[in-house]
């Protein structure tokens, strides 16, 4: 295989190097392993998992505050639906090792500050909590309803 393969197509690369550690794993002596770009392959994989459920999280947490920024806003319900479906996502991809790994309170800052940020319905938002009012298992394991309904609580009268 050309040296420059991993450049020019990663696809044909990783299937070379996968028939090369498999034909390993069965014994046989290989000399043509690219264990350096192997080694960041493996890693870049489970950072890209990693930012995939942080994504997610993100984007649901953005979605909780715009419905609960404009309660009364049409695009309600296309945001809830958002909601489901980016806690799927990230409770589907979510690795007990990235527990460490999420910082909550960045992802809310960052959601917050673009639901801010915002107008809908020729509108600013409402207020929002300064501070994430969820942990990571209410925002993988709860219902929509149930995060939502936390978040209504922290509304100041």
């Amino acid at each position: 295989m050309p040296d420059d393969l991993y450049d020019r197509d990663i696809f044909a690369w990783s299937q070379h190097q996968a028939d090369l550690l498999r034909r390993m794993a069965r014994g046989e002596r290989v000399n043509e392993v690219d264990w350096q770009h192997v080694v960041e392959e493996i890693e870049d994989v489970g950072i890209s998992e990693l930012n995939a459920v942080r994504s997610h999280l993100r984007l649901m947490l953005a979605h909780l505050l715009k419905v609960h920024c404009w309660p009364d806003s049409p695009s309600v319900g296309h945001w809830r639906g958002e909601i489901v479906s980016f806690r799927a996502d990230a409770a589907q991809r979510f690795a007990p090792s990235m527990r460490r790994r999420i910082n909550l309170a960045r992802l809310y800052r960052t959601a917050r500050e673009q639901v801010q940020a915002a107008t809908y319905d020729e509108r600013e938002p409402l207020p929002s909590p300064d501070s994430c009012p969820f942990n990571l298992d209410q925002l993988l394991n709860e219902p929509r309803q149930a995060l939502e309904a936390a978040l209504a609580g922290t509304r100041k009268s």
